[in-house]
């Protein structure tokens, strides 16, 4: 991933969209798909992926703080 530098409020929400549809695109379709196959193993799996990359998303933020 490349690192992005924020300044601005403006910035960073343009930041968090971005970041949001790439997390959808690709851990929230394998979630979607699950759901709709009613597989209960693919859903459990794929809601953990996404839930991390959520997470991801926030420590990578956090992180950047950090450096400041």
């Amino acid at each position: 991933m490349e690192t992005t530098e924020i300044s601005t409020r403006a910035e960073f929400a343009q930041w968090a969209i971005q970041r949001a549809q790439e997390i959808m695109t690709n851990e929230g379709a394998a979630f979607a798909i699950a759901a709709r196959d009613m597989n209960e193993d693919a859903l459990a799996n794929s809601a953990t992926q996404l839930g991390q990359a959520i997470a991801d998303a926030m420590l990578e933020v956090f992180d950047g703080l950090l450096t400041e």
